[in-house]
């Protein structure tokens, strides 16, 4: 597949950290500026860049410019480990639900404590490295999660995908869509049905672009279309991403997933979740702990800035909701896949050299 002129979801030059905004896609591509922490820290609450790896990445970015702010303001090393750890307050309380911000700024706070000794500009020149090691795994990780994946899906196949979980929600490649790109490069012969995905389109305006443009056979469908076509037999399996697993293997992905998950165990169709070990909390046992994001009435209540309901409407907007584990089939990671997953099968893909 020709891949030249993919749209990089984020990149770092000079200094700077480029976001796509993807509120702007299909119809502009536009590249958001981001010159301190707080540009980061309003990217990621304005969905500019979302997907769960990406907005790890994204924040671990955050705090590297957190340092260079604190060294363009001449402050001590004292000043610059205050600075930065109200920089990762902020970044933190960004969004609640994607793990992935926290593991990304857990460790980049774990590289500044083993570094703690060197001076403000060393530290400034280590967290940049590390923001940018985070961004190389996990375009490595998403890679490997794809070959992993491929061996899922059958010569011929139709896949169904939700939200977007391809290279605009990662550093690149994607988990989902990294899986169907990696059988397709294998040599299957792949059609994807794209749910659109309301309230934000997420699959309408951001995997459909990503498919048009690689010339993967598509077809966009609306979300309340996905059981009649696994009725229909025109269905073979569905992937998606996920934004938290817990340690039992409950799964938060964007709202409409679980839904997905019970018409895909009603008509026996394969259910699997592609993401990175950083998605993975062992810290959480059940998907009820997960904190499920409720975003703003006026993405439901509007469409481009024009109103679609009536005046005074209560409304209910969460951004996800979350799969019980005994509707997965798989979980699949870069270190292999989990059939079945609970707690014992989890933990151990940690324990994996």
């Amino acid at each position: 597949m020709n891949r030249e002129n993919e749209l990089l979801t984020l990149y770092w030059k000079n200094n700077q950290l480029y976001i796509l905004d993807q509120r702007y896609l299909p119809q502009k591509i536009e590249y958001r500026v981001c010159l301190s922490y707080s540009d980061v820290v309003d990217s990621i609450c304005e969905m500019s860049v979302r997907g769960a790896p990406a907005i790890g990445i994204s924040a671990g970015f955050g705090v590297a410019l957190a340092a260079r702010e604190a060294l363009d303001k001449g402050y001590n090393k004292d000043q610059m480990i205050t600075y930065l750890n109200k920089a990762a307050d902020k970044l933190f309380q960004s969004r609640p639900t994607a793990v992935n911000l926290y593991w990304a700024l857990d460790r980049m706070k774990n590289w500044l404590n083993t570094h703690v000794k060197e001076s403000p500009k060393q530290i400034a020149e280590g967290l940049t490295r590390e923001a940018k090691i985070i961004l190389e795994e996990d375009l490595e990780n998403n890679r490997q999660i794809g070959k992993n994946g491929a061996l899922l899906i059958p010569p011929r196949a139709t896949v169904l995908t939700h939200c977007n979980a391809g290279a605009l929600a990662t550093g690149g490649y994607g988990t989902a869509l990294g899986v169907i790109r990696a059988a397709i490069e294998n040599g299957s012969e792949v059609h994807v049905f794209v749910d659109e995905t309301r309230p934000l389109l997420q699959g309408a305006r951001l995997t459909a672009v990503e498919l048009v443009q690689e010339k993967i056979p598509a077809t966009l469908i609306t979300d309340n279309c996905a059981g009649s076509l696994m009725a229909q037999g025109k269905i073979d399996l569905i992937i998606v991403g996920a934004d938290r697993i817990a340690g039992n293997g409950d799964t938060a992905n964007k709202i409409g997933t679980y839904s997905l998950a019970v018409l895909a165990s009603y008509h026996d169709i394969p259910f699997y979740v592609a993401a990175p070990l950083s998605t993975i909390d062992l810290s959480i046992s059940s998907g009820d702990e997960i904190i499920v994001e409720e975003r703003h009435r006026k993405e439901v209540t509007h469409f481009n800035e024009r109103c679609i309901a009536p005046e005074g409407i209560e409304v209910c907007n969460p951004a996800f909701d979350v799969t019980p584990a005994r509707l997965i089939k798989a979980i699949i990671t870069e270190r292999g896949l989990v059939y079945k997953p609970d707690r014992e099968k989890l933990n151990n893909l940690f324990q994996k050299v």
